[in-house]
């Protein structure tokens, strides 16, 4: 059964597919040859990835299929010839490389929806078809032919030629892909660990075959002439090109699945970073991710043996093409097992020198190669963004010498020897001890800061494998190094912002300088979420927009506009307003917060209006965040007036001194708390902050008891306010009586007092 006939048996797959070859006018081409076109493009022998070997390609593609179209004419079907006529003028029309890359890029689109819709499997028939089984033939020794191995876990992806590239990475739900400017469905992990599986079955088909072939092959070998030796020596020709179409075919598909299991892991690390923002993360899904390689690694273990078993029945001088293929599975092989190596447990990414921070790496292939027996040792250096994009984009080969020498900076405890647990099939390293030293920072330009300067983690190791030596590296998300804590908000800014907002799949550390409104509020509704425990509400978001926005209005919210514009009229930007309003709530406001007690974000003239349209009127009042100060909360209320007083804002050095449900507690002139939820009614004052007041503590026997009250101080006009409210004079309860502080200034023999 042709690849088409199982794509056309969902109607889904099938109009989807349509559409795109009409794009180019090809539907009627891709109907007319279906077989045709799947047989040829899926035996080419060479890979085209240079300019040059595609145009080779795509002409002899070309050439091969008009002589397809005028063999057919012959047909005694008017209306087919007719049809042909029209192909034929089609295929003058498009240019030889525009036609090659859209059918064959359709075709990886094919095979990628018989993946994830099982096509295969409802179709009566799984790709890839009659493959080889490995489970009864012994499994040849080797890894691969390759003096070494040289992994780039973040560049995983083969190069795109004129069009030419891998098959369509599967998206997370929601997550548009840039080059189809469309959403594309998830694959649920354990829908590839079944096609994997499934396809590791029908791999095993052909063993039979091949033995045959194999031991035909030998007969052939030790016999002496006979008059059947020529029909002999064709049959086993014929078998033998059956068998290296079909693993050509098994191949390709593989290639399909093992380029969804990585785009599977590089989902999980974009996750793993968004959690850096406090966006939920299901880390676990990894131990699925693992099983999904281990597997492909078993796959394509047995396809490696499978090809060498087919170069030694030598037959006719088809070795060119063996050896093609047979480097093609050694390099996917490659691919794989350099991907596997990952960062499970990211560093701080604002990190401080002469503190210790911890991490861990994962090699997600188990025991599957054997290194588990002697397992290897890991080192890490730190590098600057720079020095990272050189290494990736590069390619750069290092060998363990040269790498120490490429740090910027010096970390204690650098080096951990990878463990592996029967138990659960990891094989990772721990960092439990790691301490930064020392840190070579880059020539700053402009406006830049130490707080924009990215660097990484590198964690590398070498190991052997059957004689070969496996190099493998990774990067850590992006870190921000700080040798103060006045520091750490603008190091914040760079990290939550490369957190959200970074591709999946990037150069080091390219980030966009400019987002919508949309995917921000997303971030900061995280990132606030997460730290405080109560995600903001839409009016808190519309105020958020609102100051970003300032006078202008626009879809985008701009870096500069996000963290380096101080606001208009301050000294401070959105970012240190919005993170020192975070860090208060959190360290100070944290359970009056998760309860609703504090509407928050809300502005001058909206909690005024809201106040004076409250129903109970005097004594009304509501918290938010102060717009003018840092850190800062203060009371909007309603006086006996019937005016809306705006009481100065307190710090997180005031709640050192008093907490904020006391200082409220003091105040009689709050009764009714506005509610944060515009659906709800006001709540009286002591029931919505009764459980947040301090309790009053007995005084200790010998001691006298002294108290700190709050009060609002009136200028005598109207009950209006100036300053932060004052703490009222201390007290002191001496017997039955009260008496007065004494005032020590008056006293001259302070001593004998």
């Amino acid at each position: 059964m042709s690849l088409w006939k199982r794509i056309s048996s969902h109607v889904d797959c099938e109009q989807r597919m349509a559409a795109y070859y009409e794009e180019k006018g090809l539907l009627e081409l891709r109907l007319c040859l279906a077989p045709w076109i799947e047989d040829r493009i899926m035996s080419e022998q060479i890979t085209p990835n240079t300019t040059d070997q595609l145009e080779r390609v795509a002409l002899k593609f070309n050439e091969d299929l008009q002589q397809k179209l005028l063999s057919t004419r012959t047909a005694s079907d008017q209306a087919l010839k007719f049809r042909v006529v029209e192909l034929c003028a089609l295929i003058q029309r498009i240019s030889a490389i525009e036609l090659y890359t859209h059918l064959r890029s359709g075709l990886q689109k094919e095979l990628q929806l018989v993946t994830e819709k099982s096509v295969a499997a409802t179709a009566g028939q799984s790709m890839p078809l009659n493959p080889y089984n490995m489970n009864n033939t012994p499994m040849a020794t080797g890894y691969m032919d390759h003096s070494e191995l040289l992994a780039v876990s973040n560049s995983c992806n083969p190069p795109l030629v004129q069009g030419i590239g891998p098959i369509h990475n599967v998206q997370n739900p929601g997550i548009a892909s840039p080059a189809l400017g469309m959403v594309t469905p998830k694959v649920e992990l354990y829908e590839v660990q079944h096609q994997i599986m499934q396809a590791l079955n029908d791999f095993g088909n052909c063993a039979n075959a091949l033995k045959l072939l194999v031991q035909n092959y030998g007969y052939m070998l030790n016999s002496t002439s006979s008059p059947n030796a020529e029909a002999a020596y064709r049959s086993l020709i014929d078998e033998k090109a059956a068998i290296v179409l079909t693993m050509r075919r098994s191949f390709m598909y593989y290639e399909s699945l093992q380029e969804m299991a990585i785009h599977e892991l590089k989902n999980w690390r974009h996750h793993q970073a968004q959690a850096g923002n406090g966006a939920p993360f299901n880390e676990s899904s990894l131990d699925d991710i693992q099983r999904c390689f281990e597997m492909l690694e078993t796959f394509i273990a047995h396809m490696l043996a499978a090809v060498k078993e087919l170069i030694r029945v030598r037959l006719v001088n088809e070795e060119s093409e063996l050896t093609h293929l047979l480097e093609q599975v050694q390099n996917a092989q490659k691919n794989l097992v350099c991907s596997a190596f990952i960062v499970d447990k990211q560093p701080p990414q604002v990190m401080k020198t002469n503190t210790r921070f911890a991490a861990s790496v994962r090699w997600l292939i188990g025991s599957q190669l054997g290194i588990h027996n002697n397992p290897p040792t890991v080192e890490c250096i730190i590098m600057s963004e720079i020095q990272s994009q050189r290494f990736v984009t590069r390619n750069t080969q290092m060998d363990n010498s040269s790498l120490s020498g490429q740090s910027s900076g010096e970390i204690q405890n650098a080096s951990s020897t990878m463990e592996y647990q029967q138990n659960n099939h990891v094989f990772s390293a721990s960092f439990r001890n790691m301490q930064l030293k020392k840190i070579k920072r880059a020539e700053k330009k402009g406006t830049e800061s130490v707080m924009d300067e990215k660097f990484a983690l590198f964690f590398y190791t070498t190991t052997t494998v059957n004689d070969f030596q496996i190099r493998v590296w990774t990067l850590s998300l992006p870190v921000v190094v700080i040798v103060h804590g006045n520091q750490e908000p603008q190091s914040w800014a760079t990290i939550t912002w490369d957190n959200a907002f970074a591709e999946i799949v990037r150069d080091p550390f390219m980030i966009t300088d400019r987002v919508t409104w949309a995917q921000l509020s997303v971030a900061l509704n995280i990132k606030f979420g997460s730290c405080t425990g109560r995600s903001l509400t839409i009016d808190n978001l519309d105020f958020l927009y609102e100051k970003l926005q300032r006078e202008e209005r626009s879809e985008y919210i701009t870096w500069n506009q996000f963290c380096k514009e101080p606001l208009p009229d301050r000294t401070f930007t959105f970012w240190e307003w919005f993170f020192a309003i975070m860090k208060l709530t959190k360290d100070h406001m944290l359970g009056m917060w998760k309860a609703g007690c504090i509407m928050g974000f809300i502005n001058k003239a909206k909690a005024q209006d809201d106040l004076l349209r409250s129903v109970y009127g005097i004594g009304t009042f509501l918290l938010r965040f102060s717009d003018s100060e840092l850190g800062g909360v203060t009371i909007a209320y309603v006086n006996e007036s019937g005016t809306v007083i705006m009481l100065a804002p307190w710090t997180a050095r005031d709640f050192q001194v008093l907490n904020l449900a006391d200082r409220i507690r003091d105040l009689d002139v709050l009764c009714w708390l506005h509610p944060s939820d515009r659906n709800a009614s006001p709540v009286k004052r002591d029931v919505a902050f009764g459980e947040f007041y301090s309790k009053r503590q007995d005084p200790v026997t010998g001691y006298v008891k002294s108290t700190l009250h709050v009060h609002v101080c009136s200028n005598g006009d109207n009950g209006s306010t100036r300053g932060t409210p004052h703490h009222a004079q201390e007290s002191m309860q001496l017997g039955n009586g009260d008496f007065g502080m004494a005032d020590f200034d008056t006293i001259t023999n302070f001593e004998n007092f």
